[in-house]
């Protein structure tokens, strides 16, 4: 199937896009057509995705805000608005892992440093996209949580905690903008290896060996899922949480 045009004149935006799989979902939405806005801390990063990009002929805006930082969201969305003339798509996805601490260990300024960025830059995500989308006559949002969005992680409170909260606020989301054409579900990566794991290939073979599919996963394979709940392939899918994790979760 050739995915080209899947979402030519189509803008996006998504945040954490520097790295990982935020990367990914960026190189794979310009791929398939659409404008695609760049969101994280660090722009050196960013600007490197946006040079692929742009090299291979697609359109991209590089645009620095922490997402904990309500006004910086506000600022990138209207600029991803004011550059590309609308806003159709959006993937929350900045995230942090937070440090490893029991309950009673967890220090609280590290608490609310991963929920002001894994649950509360969903939410000033989804509260300046909302609008925007909505203004382009629909669209869809994918906010990204974790396969721990279903299961507690030990010695990881605040992250288990914070992707938990990605569950209800999409929900919650959704239930109120579906009738004006805004679909918004969450997807749960399973474990995709980061660079430290790549370069240990013994640690991935112990970690594949608990997942059924017994390896671990890309951040293309993410990105394609993310496509397929923002593609009109799934015009009837909002509310929704989708697992790619090779079957960690069954």
């Amino acid at each position: 199937m050739n995915f080209s045009d899947q979402f030519t004149g189509r803008t996006a935006f998504v945040t954490g896009a520097g790295s990982g799989i935020g990367s990914d979902v960026a190189r794979v939405l310009a791929e398939r057509g659409a404008a695609v806005a760049l969101v994280g801390r660090q722009e050196a990063p960013l600007r490197q995705i946006a040079d692929e990009i742009t090299a291979a002929g697609g359109r991209a805006l590089v645009l620095t805000a922490d997402v904990s930082d309500a006004h910086a969201v506000e600022h990138a969305v209207a600029e991803t608005v004011r550059h590309f003339g609308a806003l159709h798509l959006a993937v929350n996805n900045a995230g942090t892992s937070s440090v490893h601490h029991d309950v009673p260990d967890l220090p609280e300024d590290e608490w609310n440093a991963t929920i002001g960025i894994n649950l509360s830059g969903v939410f000033h995500g989804l509260k300046y996209q909302i609008p925007a989308i909505k203004e382009a006559g629909g669209g869809a949002i994918v906010n990204i949580s974790s396969v721990f969005a279903d299961r507690g992680l030990s010695h990881r409170a605040a992250y288990s905690a914070s992707k938990h909260g990605i569950r209800g606020l999409t929900r919650s989301a959704a239930a109120d903008w579906a009738r004006h054409g805004i679909r918004i579900n969450e997807l749960q990566p399973g474990v995709i290896p980061v660079p430290r794991q790549q370069g240990n290939p013994e640690e991935v073979a112990r970690i594949a060996e608990g997942i059924p599919a017994r390896r671990l996963g890309t951040g293309r394979e993410i990105a394609k899922a993310v496509c397929f709940l923002l593609s009109d392939e799934a015009a009837y899918v909002t509310g929704a949480h989708l697992a790619v994790d090779g079957g960690f979760l069954v």
